[in-house]
């Protein structure tokens, strides 16, 4: 599995961030694979990425705008930000950012799979 990051948003869930990187294929693969070993910690993962470019065309600036707006509307209805593998993209440390300022939790899934 490569290494790119991939945040969760979980209610009892993470809001998971994923790094896009390479192809689109490549990347849905990948956040998929987070999105599972987080719902297998016990979350319920929320990961924008894998369904966003089902409807929006990040080429257009317009929806490229509202795809950032969408998740940070998502990101503010959680309690978890998930932060999952090892690179991180300027997107992904935005959402952390904006995490902070909420006072919403932001770990990584190696924490998380730590603790049990």
């Amino acid at each position: 599995m490569s290494q790119s990051a991939a945040p969760v948003y979980r209610d009892s869930g993470g809001y998971t961030p994923a790094a896009w990187y390479g192809g689109d294929s490549e990347n849905a693969e990948l956040a998929a694979q987070y999105c599972r070993a987080v719902y297998e910690a016990g979350f319920s993962p929320i990961c924008p990425v894998l369904y966003l470019p089902l409807f929006l065309n990040d080429a257009v600036p317009e929806e490229h705008k509202s795809g950032i707006d969408i998740s940070r509307d998502l990101l503010r209805r959680f309690r978890v930000l998930m932060v999952c593998g090892h690179n991180m993209t300027e997107a992904m440390k935005n959402d952390i950012a904006v995490a902070r300022r909420l006072g919403t939790t932001s770990t990584t899934l190696e924490g998380i799979l730590r603790k049990k």
